[in-house]
């Protein structure tokens, strides 16, 4: 089966997830699964039976691609993706299960690893070949806050690009991990009008894009994400990166530069933010 992944749909985005794997891993790279428990199987994609192979293995480390997460053993993999409002929480076992946590792990850490997703967009697969091959990873392009990733690399890939430049970032081709909070940050931050057409911005200003785009996720993986809707990370704590933000959900306030209200458009269904004066 194909696997055909809606990168431009979902929550939690990039620092949330990154948050995630940060807030989960000491307390479970290097710890043995006791015991697997699924209660829903019915999440994006089926889990999969052969899911039940984790139990009893020792997850080695925890990677994020993009907007999944790794869990990597040596026999296989498990490919989490929290979908528009899932998280990853580490409870005492005693904790009582809420509504809508689906999957559970019992690491000989004396942690309970929950996998919680009321809107069960997420997914929780187990893969033994290379997951760096399978179809939800395979197309992805560079990491945004890795050295491969800069103002020459959005240039090149932009040229003769009429989609517009907001829609250009958030590919998932081009660059994984720019969801739409963070690409309107950024594009304020560098001056860049949202519906300006890729192809035809400069290569200074992507090289001031590029610098920006690094700058807003990794400050707001410093802040443990955005709460938007019900994200937490994985001790149940909210983000705190919502409080800075310049342009997303302020429509109609005053820039914090010039004091020009922000517009609103929507482009690809989604909301888009920006001052006229200050973004050309």
């Amino acid at each position: 089966m194909r696997f055909r992944p809606h990168i431009h749909l979902i929550m939690p985005e990039l620092p949330e997830v990154e948050t995630t794997r940060r807030g989960i891993l000491p307390a479970v790279a290097g710890h043995r699964v006791d015991r697997l428990t699924v209660y829903e199987s019915r999440l994006r994609w089926p889990v999969p039976a052969e899911l039940a192979h984790l139990s009893g293995l020792k997850i080695e480390t925890i990677d994020r691609r993009g907007k999944y997460l790794l869990f990597r053993t040596t026999t296989g993999t498990a490919l989490v993706h929290l979908g528009m409002s899932g998280s990853l929480r580490l409870v005492k076992p005693d904790e009582p299960r809420r509504l809508h946590d689906h999957i559970e792990l019992l690491l000989d850490s004396g942690w309970l690893l929950r996998f919680h997703d009321p809107r069960r967009f997420g997914c929780f697969l187990w893969l033994t070949t290379p997951p760096e091959q399978h179809s939800l990873l395979a197309d992805l392009g560079p990491e945004p806050l890795e050295n491969d990733f800069d103002g020459a690399y959005l240039f090149n890939r932009s040229r003769g690009r009429q989609v517009p430049v907001k829609s250009f970032l958030m590919d998932s081709h081009v660059v994984v991990g720019v969801g739409n909070i963070y690409a309107n940050e950024a594009l304020f931050k560098a001056g860049i009008h949202p519906l300006r057409a890729a192809g035809r911005i400069s290569a200074g200003r992507y090289r001031q894009l590029a610098l920006e785009i690094k700058q807003v996720l990794a400050y707001a993986i410093e802040r443990g994400g955005t709460t938007l809707r019900d994200f937490v990370n994985g001790h149940g704590e909210p983000g705190y990166f919502q409080l800075e933000l310049d342009v997303y959900g302020r429509s109609g306030e005053a820039c914090k530069r010039c004091k020009t209200p922000l517009l609103e458009a929507r482009l690809g269904g989604r909301s888009t933010v920006y001052c006229p004066r200050c973004q050309k």
